[in-house]
């Protein structure tokens, strides 16, 4: 097997390079890949059928990115709410720590677009220090939510350093990796990492597949072995139109995680990042997948539609309103429209 360093170091990173494997027009790409970093690993690639397929759409570059006058450079309040740098503390218990600036892929729709892959993003031992002792100062956050750029392009040597630190803080209980790896390039996840995470229990990873073209054998075998230390597999999947804005495609990629032992866990209606206007959907189209799924397959196949509020107000549950009237008798409909009623006095 090609160790997946040497899969990374052959990434396509330039349209040029990309003409080479599909007939398209170069030249229009040539101004978005300048101000927008690209990386298309050759495992990636590799699942990509054809120019403007779901997964092409996901990482080719692509002129709307440069006709968005709508969303924000920064849609989270992310730089705001970092009180040192790479550490978001949003949330009174718990914090995004970003360890790493680097992606298997570089997603067209990406939350972090402004700095990922570039270098507005610098991340060192010394960043990440500062990190730590802010933790031990702060103990109120228990939960630490390490992302990017994909904390599983780190060595395994650093990986174990920066776990070690955390784990030697006492307040923190819970550590979290969210990682697109397993999907993109899913021979990273090699027997001695997942030996390795598994050191750290509580450990939580959340990947992310958004379409059920990117659940592969290579993928499932990478999710088996995570599974297989006793990491708890989620899924954030971001609803993108033209890659996966249909019941039919969402239902199909939520089955498909759970036969690879992955717990769906959110649907994000896509964040107004500058570069991305192009995919958003109207919370309507998530509102009736949502509805299209509660009640007609089983509820571990359903995620939570979730908005991530511009501004930093962080993640909203949406979902169809099944409640009709609320009193000492509940009034509801159920999946099929019909009504039904609970008795809520207690009186």
């Amino acid at each position: 097997m090609t160790h997946w360093k040497n899969l990374l170091a052959r990434s396509i990173t330039t349209p040029e390079q990309l003409g080479r494997h599909f007939d398209f027009d170069v030249s229009a790409l040539n101004p978005v890949y300048k101000q927008f970093p690209m990386r298309i690993n050759p495992y990636y690639l590799g699942l990509i059928k054809t120019p403007g397929d779901p997964l092409w759409r996901q990482a080719v570059p692509d002129p709307q990115e440069l006709d968005d006058d709508i969303c924000l450079v920064d849609p989270l309040d992310e730089e705001n709410r970092s009180p040192v740098e790479n550490l978001v503390h949003t949330y009174p218990d718990r914090v995004l720590f970003l360890v790493s600036s680097q992606c298997a892929m570089y997603c067209r729709f990406c939350t972090r677009k402004r700095k990922v892959g570039t270098s507005r993003m610098l991340v060192t031992r010394e960043t990440m220090r500062e990190a730590f002792s802010y933790l031990r100062k702060n103990k109120e956050i228990r939960d630490v939510l390490i992302s990017g750029g994909d904390p599983l392009l780190l060595s395994d040597e650093t990986l174990v350093w920066l776990l070690d630190n955390l784990r030697a803080i006492p307040s923190i209980q819970i550590i979290r990796i969210g990682s697109r790896v397993p999907c993109t390039l899913p021979m990273r996840i090699t027997t001695r990492l997942a030996g390795i995470l598994k050191r750290y229990h509580p450990l939580y990873i959340n990947t992310h597949f958004n379409h059920p073209d990117e659940i592969t054998p290579e993928a499932a075998k990478a999710c088996a072995r995570l599974a297989g230390a006793g990491i708890p597999l989620g899924n954030q999947t971001v609803l993108l139109k033209g890659v996966n804005d249909n019941a039919a495609t969402i239902t199909k990629l939520m089955h498909g995680l759970l036969m690879i032992r992955v717990k769906p866990y959110y649907l994000f209606q896509a964040d107004m990042t500058r570069g991305t206007n192009h995919f958003r959907t109207k919370v309507e189209t998530g509102l009736e997948i949502m509805q299209a799924m509660i009640g007609y397959t089983s509820g571990m196949a359903v995620p939570t539609f979730a908005l991530d509020a511009p501004g930093g107000g962080g993640k909203i549950p949406l979902s169809p309103n099944y409640l009709i009237s609320l009193g000492k008798s509940v009034t509801l409909t159920n999946y099929l429209g019909a009504p039904c009623s609970y008795h809520n006095d207690l009186e």
